[in-house]
C-alpha cells in the first residue's frame, strides 16, 4: 500500500471518528431534547418573575420591575422545550409563591379565613402555568409571533380571572403603574387589562431581541413596542389635556379607626359612635357648607329594620309584628337625632333587615337620608363575599353556617341606585366591589341607560378586617382604575384607610392614613368626559380571551393526538 493511499485511508478513518462523535453528542442532546434532565430552571424562572412583579407592588412598590417581570416566564415561552419533568406543576409553585404572599391578609380577620387564603392562592396560581402553555401553543405551534402571542393571551387571562369563581381584579402587572397617571389613562378604551397587554408587549419584544438557542439580536421588535408606548402616552396626555370639569358636590369622608374581627364585641358599639360623631362634629365644624357625609361600611352599628304588611315571625322565633314596628319607628329617631347634628345630607354604611311573612333578608346596604333624617335611598351591595359574607349554598343547608364563624348570610342587592345628592348623582358601591372592572363600569352603563348616569363614584369599605396590611393598598389602587375606566371621579370612605380623593384620571389627592383617625374634606368637581370602556366594555379583552381558548383548543387538539398515537404504538 502506498503513503498516499495509507494517508487517505488514515483520513478518511479520522473524519469517520469525527463524525462518529458528533453523532453521540447530537444523539444525546436529542435524547435531552425528547426527555428534560431534572432541574428547577423552570421553578426558578417562574420564581424570578414572580418576584419581580411582587416587588412592583405595595410594600415595596418598585413599579419599574413589573417591566422586567414578565421576561423570566417569555423566555421559557420561547425555548424549543422547558427543562424539568413536571415545569407545570414547577411554574404552579411559583405561582403560590405570589399570590400565597400577596393575599396574606386574607388570614387576619379569622383564623377560619386562613381555609379562604390558601384555597384562594391556590386557585389564582394556575393563570401562570396556562399563561406560558397557551403561549407556547401560540408561539410554536400556531406560528404566532410572541409580541403577539403573549399580550393578548395575558390580557384574555386576566378578564376570565375577574369573572370566575365570583371573580377577583387584584394585584396585576397594570397596577403597579397606578401612580404613572398619563400611562392608566389607557384603561379608560378597554379597560385596566391595556396597562398590563402593553406591559407583557413590551417585555415580549426584549425577550424576541434576545439571541436565544442560537438565535441573532433582532433589533425590529424594539420598534413595535416603543410604538405602542409612545402611543399609549401621547393618548394619556391628549385626554388629559383640555378642560373636562364641572362645579360638583364638597364631600367630607369620615375615616375612623376600629380593628375588626369576626366576633366583634357588641359593647363597643357606643366606642364606635363615639368615635365617628367626633371625626364627623370635627368636619361639620370646621367646614358649613358641605353637601355630603360618609360614613364607611357598617360603622353605623345600629341596623335600619323594614317589614311588609304581611310580616310574621319565623317559626320558633318569639317576636310581634307590633314590638317589630316598635323598633323600626325608634331606628328612624335614631337617624332623625344624627340628622340634626350633621345638617347635611349623609351616606351611612348600615346593615338592612327586611322582616318578611316567616322571613328575615339581610342587606349590607349605603343609606342615604337628608337633613331631617328621612331616607332618600338606599343601595344593596350586589356582590357579597364569598365566606366573608356567606356560604355557597347555605341557604339550602343551613347547618354550614355552623362550621364558620358567621351567624347568617347576606342577600344580594338587586341594581345599582344613583341617589340624588344636592343636584348631583352618586353611585355607592360597597367594600370589595371596586375590585370588579366589569362590575363598576356595569353598573355606570345601566344608569346611564336609565337616563341616570352618575357624577360621582362612592365606595363605603371596612377594611378594619385587615389590620393595616397591604389590602389597603390594593384596594386603593382598584379605585383609582375604576376611576379611569368610568370617567368619573370616586370619594372613598374606609374603617381604617385609606379613605380617598380620586379625580377621574385616577390622580389621588387626599389620601387618608394607614390604621388611623382622620376627616378627608374636599370639593370634587364632576368629569363631562364620556369613556370608552363604558360605552363597549370588555369587547377588546373578550377577543383576546376568545384567541387563548382557541389555543386551549389548538392544545387539546395536540394532546388528545399524541395519546391517540401511544395507545395505537403500544397496541401494535
Amino acid at each position: 500500500m502506498t503513503p498516499g493511499v495509507q494517508s487517505r485511508q488514515d483520513g478518511k478513518r479520522a473524519t469517520a471518528g469525527q463524525t462518529a462523535r458528533v453523532a453521540a453528542q447530537s444523539k444525546t442532546g436529542a435524547g435531552a431534547a425528547q426527555a428534560p434532565p431534572r432541574s428547577f430552571a423552570t421553578l426558578l424562572y417562574g420564581l424570578a418573575g414572580c418576584a419581580l412583579a411582587w416587588a412592583a407592588l405595595p410594600p415595596l412598590g418598585l413599579w419599574p420591575l413589573a417591566w422586567l417581570a414578565p421576561i423570566p416566564w417569555l423566555l421559557l415561552i420561547r425555548r424549543a422545550q422547558l427543562p424539568g419533568r413536571r415545569p407545570y406543576v414547577a411554574l404552579w409553585l411559583a405561582g403560590m409563591g405570589y399570590w400565597m404572599t400577596t393575599l396574606h391578609w386574607l388570614r387576619l380577620p379569622h383564623p377560619a379565613t386562613a381555609i379562604g387564603w390558601i384555597a384562594l392562592s391556590v386557585y389564582m396560581s394556575i393563570y401562570l402555568p396556562i399563561f406560558v402553555g397557551l403561549s407556547r401553543v401560540a408561539v410554536h405551534r400556531a406560528r404566532c409571533s410572541l409580541l403577539i402571542a403573549a399580550p393578548v393571551i395575558w390580557a384574555g387571562l386576566e378578564l376570565a380571572q375577574s369573572h370566575m369563581l365570583t371573580g377577583l381584579n387584584i394585584a396585576t402587572l397594570g397596577h403597579s403603574q397606578y401612580r404613572w397617571i398619563e400611562l392608566i389613562q389607557i384603561s379608560d378604551l378597554c379597560g385596566g387589562y391595556t396597562v398590563s397587554f402593553l406591559i407583557v408587549l413590551v417585555a415580549a419584544a426584549a425577550v424576541r431581541a434576545y439571541p436565544l438557542e442560537g438565535a441573532r439580536w433582532r433589533f425590529w421588535p424594539a420598534i413595535p413596542a416603543i410604538a405602542a408606548l409612545v402611543a399609549a402616552l401621547a393618548y394619556g396626555h391628549q385626554r388629559m389635556a383640555a378642560e373636562h370639569t364641572r362645579d360638583g358636590l364638597k364631600v367630607a369622608l369620615i375615616q375612623g379607626s376600629v380593628d375588626i374581627d369576626m366576633k366583634l364585641d357588641k359593647a363597643r358599639t357606643q366606642e364606635i359612635y363615639d368615635q365617628y360623631l367626633a371625626l364627623t362634629k370635627q368636619a361639620i365644624t370646621e367646614h358649613d357648607d358641605i353637601d355630603l357625609i360618609v360614613w364607611p361600611e357598617t360603622m353605623f352599628r345600629d341596623p335600619m329594620l323594614l317589614y311588609t304588611d304581611d310580616v310574621h315571625a319565623p317559626e320558633g322565633v318569639d317576636w310581634s309584628k307590633e314590638e317589630l314596628v316598635r323598633a323600626a319607628e325608634d331606628h328612624k329617631n335614631l337617624l332623625k337625632n344624627v340628622a340634626k347634628r350633621f345638617r347635611a345630607p349623609s351616606l351611612l354604611g348600615m346593615q338592612t333587615v327586611v322582616f318578611g311573612p316567616g322571613v328575615i333578608d339581610t342587606y349590607n346596604s349605603a343609606v342615604l337620608i337628608d337633613e331631617q333624617g328621612v331616607v332618600q335611598g338606599r343601595y344593596d351591595k350586589m356582590r357579597p363575599v364569598m365566606f366573608g359574607e356567606y356560604v355557597p349554598f347555605a341557604e339550602y343547608i343551613p347547618w354550614l353556617y355552623r362550621l364558620t364563624p358567621l351567624e347568617g348570610g347576606l342577600k344580594r342587592g338587586e341594581q345599582p341606585q344613583s341617589l340624588i345628592v344636592r343636584g348631583g348623582r352618586v353611585a355607592p358601591s360597597v367594600c370589595f366591589e371596586t375590585f370588579l372592572p366589569h362590575f363598576i363600569r356595569g353598573q355606570v352603563s345601566m344608569l346611564a341607560d336609565q337616563n341616570e348616569e352618575p357624577d360621582l363614584l362612592v365606595n363605603l369599605t371596612n377594611d378594619g378586617w385587615f389590620w393595616g396590611s397591604t389590602e389597603l393598598d390594593l384596594h386603593l389602587i382598584a379605585g383609582a382604575f375604576r376611576a379611569v375606566e368610568c370617567r368619573k371621579p370616586l370619594a372613598i370612605a374606609a374603617n381604617t384607610g385609606f379613605s380617598a380623593v380620586i379625580d377621574a384620571d385616577g390622580r389621588i389627592l387626599q389620601q387618608g392614613p394607614r390604621r388611623a383617625t382622620d376627616v378627608l374634606v374636599a370639593d370634587i368637581p364632576f368629569d363631562t368626559r364620556r369613556s370608552p370602556y363604558v360605552m363597549v366594555g370588555d369587547l377588546g379583552a373578550g377577543v383576546c380571551l376568545l384567541f387563548a381558548l382557541a389555543m386551549a383548543g389548538i392544545g387539546g387538539w395536540d394532546v388528545a393526538q399524541r395519546r391517540r398515537q401511544a395507545r395505537r404504538a403500544v397496541a401494535s
